[in-house]
């Protein structure tokens, strides 16, 4: 079977009230562009009935449910689905993410130059339906600063979960980063540019959804001890990279 043009890779977690129309959008969204296309969802041993409303829209080919054997973080979902995928251009996209396919035509024409295109709320260009509360946006934009700032990393919105890669860097960095939690975005980006790899930003369509999972109060320390190690592995493997071990 040859590999399909696009691979979407969609992390699942409890996800119960979203995966179905989900699954339909993107379906619906690449078959009216007419392209071969694969969607990998990664379910992260949800605990509701998410594996069960993916079920009726499989087919084992171009929508398939890779299963988590117990909770391992959204990183290791989304490296599990990077690393299986097949497509030449992939897309890693969260469950609440269909507004934004709006937002992919530009994006492939920024992917025709760079080899990542990251999906941004705060870059010129985003269109954001409906917002953070003002102190959670806050919080999350000093939270991010502090993760850019670990990780000397330019990008505005590292944990976005829009972003559009060429199949070999992806594999390339999926094989590389260590981190298993929300934070692999970070280490993911970091990584690509230490390998070589041409970054762009750009602004997307985006709907923000209530009920965020994460208190930022008891993961901050967590966090800074995650990137620091990330920070060090991405030094390693771009120095490795230099030396002829792999990269660009």
């Amino acid at each position: 079977m040859s590999a399909p043009v696009f691979s979407i890779i969609v992390p699942l977690f409890n996800e119960q009230f979203a995966v179905a129309g989900t699954i339909v959008d993107i379906r619906d969204y690449f078959e009216q562009r007419g392209e071969s296309y694969e969607v990998l969802l990664v379910d992260n041993a949800s605990t509701d009935a998410t594996r069960g409303h993916a079920e009726p829209l499989l087919d084992g080919e171009r929508i398939r449910l890779l299963v988590n054997d117990a909770n391992r973080g959204k990183g290791y979902s989304v490296r599990r689905g990077m690393l299986e995928a097949r497509g030449e251009i992939r897309l890693h996209c969260d469950a609440d993410c269909a507004p934004s396919l709006a937002s992919l035509p530009r994006m492939l024409e920024l992917l025709e130059e760079n080899e990542l295109v990251v999906g941004s709320r705060l870059a010129p260009g985003a269109q954001l339906g409906q917002r953070q509360t003002l102190p959670r946006r806050f919080v999350g934009r000093g939270f991010q600063q502090v993760c850019r700032a670990i990780l000397n990393e330019p990008t505005r919105d590292l944990f976005c979960g829009f972003k559009l890669w060429r199949g070999d860097a992806a594999t390339d960095v999926f094989e590389r980063i260590t981190l298993d939690g929300w934070t692999y975005d970070a280490e993911a980006i970091a990584m690509a540019r230490a390998l070589g790899y041409r970054v762009a930003e750009t602004g997307i369509v985006w709907t923000d959804r209530e009920g965020s999972r994460l208190q930022m109060s008891r993961i901050l320390i967590p966090v800074i001890r995650e990137l620091l190690a990330a920070k060090e592995n991405v030094r390693a493997e771009g120095e490795r990279s230099d030396s002829g071990g792999g990269g660009r």
